[in-house]
């Protein structure tokens, strides 16, 4: 039985609530100067970097992009997307397996947003931590390949009620793989009902388009 004299601070509680004011703040500001901010996530492997590619490609005539890169170390994501001619900034998390909303404050003045409509946050890899912190983004997408398995919205059920958007990365992979697509579909549903699905092949380009005009029309109309 627990003892209602003794007091039990959940610190765990308070870092996110404040964490979740500091996000919606954050948002407010991101309207202010018109940038569309995008939390980017998956699991190592999925292609998030490819798919980050397809996307720049898809949609650089149509959008000044700026890209974040999230990781524990190394600037290997950053220097690949610096070579494509765009504006990027590598974030070490010191360790910390996510990013927080102060820390995307943080990561866009560094990278200064006043030229750019998008920016797109590749978060660190992993289907638990960056789930749990509100970065203060504008929309979250997250990754799943077809070599992971169509059962993941099941054992990662955070990171799927917090997607606005879920891209199925390398469908040419699916005569492979025992990936049944509709369960997929049908266990994303089970925890977020609204969230489109988008089957894509970031390497072949296969779908990419579909994904870019969603994403065209959310940064379009955030910026109206």
């Amino acid at each position: 039985m627990e003892d209602r004299s003794i007091r039990i601070l959940d610190l765990k509680k308070t870092i996110l609530e404040d964490n979740d004011a500091d996000a919606d703040l954050l948002r407010s500001e991101l309207k202010k100067d018109k940038t569309f901010y995008l939390n980017l996530m998956s699991s190592p492997g999925s292609g998030k970097t490819t798919t980050l590619k397809a996307t720049i490609a898809g949609l650089r005539d149509s959008l000044r992009i700026g890209v974040m890169e999230a990781d524990i170390d190394s600037d290997v994501d950053a220097k690949a997307i610096a070579a494509l001619g765009i504006k990027s900034i590598q974030v070490h998390t010191g360790g910390m397996c996510h990013l927080d909303a102060d820390m995307s404050r943080q990561g866009l003045r560094a990278i200064g947003t006043d030229d750019l409509d998008l920016v797109i946050l590749e978060n660190v890899g992993n289907l638990v931590c960056p789930a749990e912190f509100d970065t203060g983004a504008c929309k979250n997408a997250v990754i799943l390949s077809i070599p992971e398995g169509d059962d993941k919205p099941l054992k990662y059920p955070l990171m799927f009620e917090k997607a606005d958007v879920v891209l199925v990365n390398k469908i040419d992979a699916l005569p492979v793989f025992d990936f049944d697509l509709e369960k997929f579909r049908e266990n994303v549903r089970l925890r977020n009902a609204c969230c489109p699905v988008f089957p894509i092949s970031a390497a072949t380009g296969e779908g990419v388009d579909a994904w870019c005009a969603w994403l065209l029309q959310e940064v379009r109309t955030f910026l109206e």
